[in-house]
């Protein structure tokens, strides 16, 4: 069981995949791209105390 990878996939269908018709499988990888850029470098989250993915890893990593 790997439910975090699970999850981001989850997000990944749900918020960007489903909402958009991709007609290229380089539209595809493009998509793809920005959305794993978004996820780790802009949106943040409740359970990571308002941070972004990697500003809670760099947090956690100085510590």
């Amino acid at each position: 069981d790997n439910s975090p990878a699970e999850s981001f996939f989850n997000l990944l269908k749900r918020e960007c995949l489903n909402r958009i018709k991709i007609t290229s499988f380089q539209q595809f990888k493009t998509v793809i791209e920005q959305y794993i850029y978004w996820y780790n470098n802009v949106q943040f989250s409740a359970n990571k105390k308002g941070m972004t993915p990697n500003e809670y890893i760099r947090y956690h990593s100085n510590l």
